[in-house]
């Protein structure tokens, strides 16, 4: 818990403060950020950061790479922070900026579908089994037992438009509730009974095209985009002792009538316009479009753009009843997952052994952020290799016709959404995109960072002088006292979980540098700074505990990133008195935060020390 914790704070700290922040949700692997200023954003030091994974910045949003815990990681920063009102306070800034249409289109697309992935997912998982269930002829699709199955794996569906209007009003800020109003005129009983009787309808005189709205996707989105400006219309004009009943009636009069004679029809046009159109690409060569959906779907997902395939695949669904983009995208991911098990066994990196086993899980059944940005990226190759891998892997089930029934996320738990037509294809071209990346990676190898950490000791160290040790002297950046590390009351330092180090209880209130080099992190709020030395030392020096909530309160910095500076350099002053009255403690750790390459970090045992004096040994 408090790891999770000063994780998020220095998550908020590191994107630029909480003033930064116009709004942040999260998907299955990422914090998504809308930031003021893209600028204030430390991304170098959040990569650095324990616990991210990497940082992306595509499509307007700062993307901080979290891995599975990342709901975790979310429901920590809303606790706190009062970034739960943060799209209402910075409403004007919305759309801002520089990011072009497709940028916004992806914005849009991502944030209306992200949160809902998991219950669309769970219930086409949950269709597919019962199927496979029926088929089996375990239970009659007639029973009760068939009822109840079927309504928990079909709601969500069904109703989409309304879980849709839900996240389409938060994302356009209008009222929600009128919104799921909305959606709900739209698959209304009498609704759907009039869809299927021969009579026509009209409203005022006008004639009604009833469509089936039950699972559609456009039309709901269209809707609550228009109701979006109307309310903001009627708010402006309408007094405010009314404007709680009249602005959702007015709302309601409008968006509704013209969702049935305008919005829904378009908005069905489009979404069949999109289903042929897909279809009319796949028959062209359903070889060509495997493989290269295999190939590529990673790539796309690295840059952001995959969710403009979602509208289509659940659109596939309604329309025509099934969709094969689907099972191709599942070689996508089975390939990565193949290649991050082939670096779990190859890689001689204990560290980097760890993050692949891990990530092989979650990868297999359909998270592959971690396995992209902690290892196959990483390393390059493995990349290359899962790419080749899904292509082939792609191309099979293509041509063996495969179909996914529901919507599901692409992976291993997805399979019982292909039965049906091709589905033992779907199995084989799976299996050969996990084997052969895996055999891609296991034969033609990849750059291990363990070989690459070698080589400098290597060469330092040469097996005719096995006895010669190299040693870096770091001084100490402050006047103090001494303290061992598991003194210091937070976690994520006392544990070593960030590095070997000391800690020093500051006597005066200038921080200077404690070896030669460069500054490569400066934290905003000036509490902390990173250097690394000429011999390739990373240190961070943290003044005091949790005094990030200062927000760069009683902190003079006297250096920025990229400054090259001298052992006994003013890095930076802060008034000690003043933090110490706020109620902060002001032991400082000194963090060798890369001591893993290190045979030993070793410690001045004095009980004081003054700036400039030996602090710490790094023995390699």
């Amino acid at each position: 818990m408090s790891n999770t914790k000063e994780l998020s704070k220095q998550i908020i700290s590191l994107v630029g403060g909480e003033s930064n922040v116009i709004s942040v949700f999260h998907c299955a692997t990422r914090l998504r950020f809308k930031l003021k200023d893209n600028s204030k954003a430390d991304k170098a030091a959040l990569e650095k950061t324990p616990g991210v994974i990497t940082v992306v910045e595509n499509s307007g949003q700062f993307q901080v790479v979290i891995g599975n815990n990342v709901s975790t990681v979310f429901e920590q920063i809303m606790a706190d922070t009062q970034l739960q009102d943060a799209e209402k306070k910075n409403d004007s800034d919305e759309g801002e900026g520089s990011t072009g249409i497709l940028g916004r289109a992806v914005d849009v697309i991502s944030s209306i579908f992200s949160p809902i992935l998991g219950a669309l997912a769970g219930a086409g998982v949950l269709k597919g089994l019962l199927a496979l269930i029926l088929s089996l002829d375990w239970i009659s699709n007639t029973s009760g037992t068939y009822l109840v199955l079927n309504a928990a794996s079909d709601s969500v569906f069904y109703f989409l438009p309304i879980f849709l209007a839900i996240t389409a009003a938060r994302k356009f800020k209008t009222n929600q509730f009128v919104s799921v109003a909305i959606a709900g005129a739209l698959i209304y009983p009498a609704v759907i009974a009039a869809v299927d009787s021969p009579g026509s309808l009209s409203f005022l005189g006008i004639p009604v095209v009833l469509v089936n709205y039950s699972s559609s996707v456009i039309p709901i989105i269209l809707a609550v985009w228009v109701q979006s400006y109307v309310e903001k219309g009627f708010r402006s004009i309408i007094h405010e002792s009314v404007r709680n009943i009249l602005v959702p009636m007015f709302a309601l009069l409008i968006v509704i009538p013209l969702t049935f004679l305008v919005f829904g029809p378009v908005g069905s046009l489009i979404s069949d316009g999109l289903a042929s159109g897909y279809t009319w690409l796949y028959n062209l060569s359903p070889l060509v479009a495997g493989a290269i959906a295999g190939a590529f779907w990673q790539v796309f997902v690295i840059f952001g753009v995959h969710w403009g395939f979602v509208p289509i695949m659940l659109s596939n669904i309604d329309t025509i009843g099934y969709d094969t983009m689907l099972p191709i995208l599942s070689a996508a991911v089975l390939a990565q997952a193949g290649a991050v098990f082939a670096v779990f066994l190859k890689s001689r990196n204990t560290q980097m052994k760890a993050l692949a086993g891990s990530s092989t899980l979650a990868a297999v059944f359909g998270i592959t952020e971690p396995t992209i940005y902690g290892v196959t990226l990483k390393l390059k190759k493995p990349f290359i290799y899962a790419c080749i891998a899904g292509a082939v892997g792609g191309a099979v089930i293509a041509v063996g016709g495969a179909r996914a029934l529901a919507f599901s996320l692409p992976g291993l738990l997805a399979l019982p959404t292909y039965i049906g037509t091709g589905f033992t294809w779907a199995v084989i071209g799976l299996v050969i995109a996990f084997v052969l990346a895996m055999l891609l990676v296991l034969l033609l190898g990849f750059d291990d960072p363990a070989a690459e950490s070698a080589a400098p000791a290597a060469q330092a160290n040469p097996a005719s002088t096995p006895s010669v040790i190299q040693k870096e002297v770091v001084v100490s950046p402050l006047n103090g006292t001494l303290q061992t590390l598991n003194t210091l009351p937070d976690e994520a330092f006392a544990s070593g979980a960030m590095g070997k180090g000391i800690v020093i209880e500051p006597s005066s209130g200038r921080l200077t540098s404690p070896v030669n080099g460069t500054v490569t992190t400066v934290f905003p709020t000036g509490h902390a700074i990173g250097i690394t030395s000429e011999d390739g030392a990373e240190l961070l020096i943290h003044v005091g505990v949790n005094t990030v909530k200062l927000k760069g309160k009683h902190f003079d910095k006297k250096v920025q990133e990229g400054d090259q500076v001298k052992q006994g350099q003013l890095l930076l002053e802060f008034d000690l008195k003043a933090i110490r009255e706020a109620g902060f403690v002001t032991a400082t750790p000194v963090i060798v935060t890369n001591s893993a390459g290190y045979l030993d970090v070793l410690k001045s045992g004095e009980a004081e020390v003054k700036a400039g004096e030996y602090l710490l040994t790094l023995v390699v």
